[in-house]
């Protein structure tokens, strides 16, 4: 079937804030619009009108931005993505109806012939977290290492339903939340003179000219040197190109949701110029003391929870090099970073871009106790070298055999022989492979309410009888 790619796939898993800037394409200067005037031009005003599009004239979309210092890392990997999965059809629903369920639970939802589906508002790909509430609930307890959970579902937590927030040890959770934060729970704002040029790596995508000017504009003006690129300061001595302040400009309002009025900084988002000077420092503190740190992330785009995430994990990294430095990273515990859809910031086509701290920590982050927890349908999308830096692996069931080939290939233990069987495993079955262990172990993840309501149980009569407390997570 022919593949067609239009708004409502994108706005799918986060991707609004590439629509809006996929959209920049139309304000193209003359000379690129007329050289596409035919074929680009027409399709960019179908794709904003809502209307479908082939993917390889998205592609043609996509190579004419990046002529135009207008490139969006998101919009070729999402567009590699598609190619892999988009072998579907959208329909209608049929019919809608109530049935008799007298049972506790509701498991998951089926389609025949089929394990994955489409639904939601605004198109929301169905998906199990079982597996990393457990671990989350696990580790959390636990004086050894601390948790860093960018949630872009905001599931972890549990506003609604079971969540962290429930555990017997929930004095140890610290929640940022953009918007009505819970009571006992913190509002995420980080202040504007905190951010660095390199924050941007991996969540933007920026010319040589372009991150030039950035680290120019740092140099001279330090904590004010965003205000000075909107204000379009001119630095002595040195001349960039006028089209390259103004996209940088642009990027730089459209990412932080800030704008210059009569002089003034105005900040629409969790960036701002007064409030949240200490944030990423608390943070950083907080993962040091051992606790458990979710940032929701349901609000933003993609690109903006990247970035927040590479905040936190470049200072994260710098505390505990200097740790190193000093002597004292031995009596720190380790930091976790959770990423979820982890191609975005690992994928070939973003490292090619250029590197970033997410593959900087995958590469060299076990040397300084900063490690990360890559989440991926998708493993193929990730290089191979920092697939096989990644130790240790948890695997489900993966239906397509290039997926499986490239987890196989990467992994510490000889699975050639496992293909199958990977394919093969249902719910709640996982394979562990690891330098840690002689041999891939077979496991059982147990469903995390009952696991929970156990783990209460247990914690109970464990109290009554004087034994300390203990938490095995998921059971071999």
């Amino acid at each position: 079937m022919s593949k067609f790619v239009s708004l409502f796939e994108f706005n799918f898993n986060g991707w609004s804030e590439v629509v809006r800037s996929a959209l920049f394409m139309l304000n193209f200067p003359n000379q690129a619009m007329q050289k596409e005037k035919q074929n680009l031009g027409y399709y960019a005003r179908e794709l904003k009108k809502g209307k479908q599009i082939q993917l390889k004239s998205l592609r043609k979309l996509a190579k004419l931005s990046s002529e135009y210092y207008l490139k969006i890392i998101e919009v070729e990997l999402l567009v590699s993505i598609l190619e892999n999965q988009l072998n579907f059809r959208w329909d209608k629903i049929k019919e809608v109806k109530k049935i008799k369920y007298d049972k506790k639970y509701v498991y998951d939802l089926t389609i025949k012939d089929n394990k994955t589906f489409l639904a939601g508002h605004g198109g929301l790909f169905v998906h199990n977290s079982n597996l990393m509430s457990t671990i989350l609930w696990d580790c959390h307890p636990q004086d050894f290492v601390g948790m860093l959970v960018l949630d872009p579902h905001d599931e972890y937590y549990g506003r609604v339903g079971l969540g962290l927030k429930d555990h017997p040890c929930k004095e140890d959770l610290v929640y940022y939340t953009p918007s009505t934060p819970p009571p006992g729970t913190k509002t995420l704002k980080i202040n504007l003179r905190s951010l660095k040029p390199e924050h941007f790596q991996g969540a933007i995508a920026l010319t040589d000219p372009q991150q030039q000017c950035l680290h120019a504009y740092h140099r001279m003006f330090q904590q004010h040197w965003i205000k000075a690129i909107l204000e379009e300061r001119k630095i002595e001595g040195v001349s960039f190109h006028p089209d390259t302040v103004a996209v940088v400009k642009r990027k730089l309002i459209s990412l932080l949701q800030i704008e210059l009025s009569n002089g003034q900084m105005i900040c629409q988002g969790i960036f701002d110029e007064v409030a949240g000077e200490n944030t990423v420092r608390e943070i950083c503190k907080e993962l040091e003391q051992s606790k458990t740190v979710i940032i929701d992330t349901s609000y933003f785009s993609g690109a903006l929870e990247i970035m927040i995430g590479s905040i936190i994990a470049s200072e994260a990294l710098k505390l505990y090099k200097y740790y190193k430095r000093q002597g004292l990273l031995e009596q720190k515990p380790v930091i976790s970073i959770v990423l979820e859809e982890a191609p975005r910031v690992l994928g070939k086509k973003v490292l090619e871009q250029g590197t970033n701290i997410f593959d900087t920590i995958a590469r060299e982050g076990r040397k300084f106790k900063v490690g990360l927890v890559a989440i991926t349908q998708l493993p193929s999308e990730i290089p191979k070298n920092i697939l096989a830096n990644m130790n240790t692996k948890i695997i489900l069931g993966i239906e397509m055999g290039s997926e499986r080939q490239a987890v196989i290939e990467s992994s510490a233990q000889d699975l050639s022989q496992d293909s199958r069987n990977i394919a093969s495993l249902d719910k709640g079955e996982a394979l562990i492979t690891s330098t840690f262990t002689r041999f891939a172990v077979p496991i059982k993840i147990p469903y995390f309410p009952e696991f929970v309501k156990g783990q209460n149980a247990k914690r109970i009569a464990e109290t009554n009888s004087g034994v300390e407390n203990s938490f095995p997570g998921v059971g071999i």
